[in-house]
């Protein structure tokens, strides 16, 4: 690749939840870029914080939200390939020219997985540990959706997802018992497809 290159890297949180939309992010780091980015689950709360704030104010990128009913209806695969897939539109848009090249943390690329995807890319197994710009998609893509689920659980307070995010922690489970799925549960994830069948 060429030094001028226009590289994007591209991650998303909120796979393995149970409840709660997946959300991807693609970011173009700016020039220098913010200093100490890795990978968001490696990071503090608030180290995650800052380095969002930077990312946000000086670099350019894009966020990729699918919510409960599509993660449903696709799979929650598909419907990550569809994250990632916005995400990068939204940042195109953004700085109006398309990527050379599109690195994207895991095994996978939404090449001949989503119609619309029409941008060289390559996956990169472990790549938000590695490259900076997979990185920053990291922080972007956990923050928000960690927002997401802070603002749902004023919704809906009994599931803690203030604290689990919407994973199948012990306390997770014990709410869904006792007060049953609500409309940002996936129904096609197997606790919850469970509960409905009792």
């Amino acid at each position: 690749m060429a030094g001028d290159d226009l590289i994007i890297g591209v991650d998303e949180a909120g796979r393995g939840p149970l409840a709660g939309p997946v959300v991807a992010s693609a970011v173009l780091l700016c020039k220098p870029c913010p200093e100490g980015l890795d990978d968001s689950k490696k990071l503090t709360a608030k180290r995650r914080g800052v380095l969002e704030a930077e990312i946000r104010k000086s670099c350019a990128f894009g966020i990729g939200v699918v919510d409960v009913e599509d993660i449903d209806r696709l799979n929650i695969f598909g419907a990550t390939m569809l994250a990632m897939t916005l995400a990068v539109e939204q940042l195109c848009s953004v700085i109006v020219r398309e990527p050379d090249q599109v690195l994207i943390d895991g095994n996978m690329t939404p090449i001949g997985r989503r119609e619309e995807w029409r941008w060289p890319a390559r996956a990169i197994v472990g790549g938000d540990g590695i490259e900076p710009c997979i990185s920053a998609a990291s922080i972007i893509a956990k923050e928000y959706r960690d927002r997401v689920m802070c603002e749902a659980a004023e919704r809906h307070p009994h599931y803690g997802w203030e604290r689990n995010k919407g994973y199948g922690t012990r306390d997770h489970m014990a709410a869904l018992q006792e007060h049953g799925p609500t409309s940002l549960h996936r129904r096609s994830f197997a606790p919850v497809a469970q509960l409905l069948l009792l």
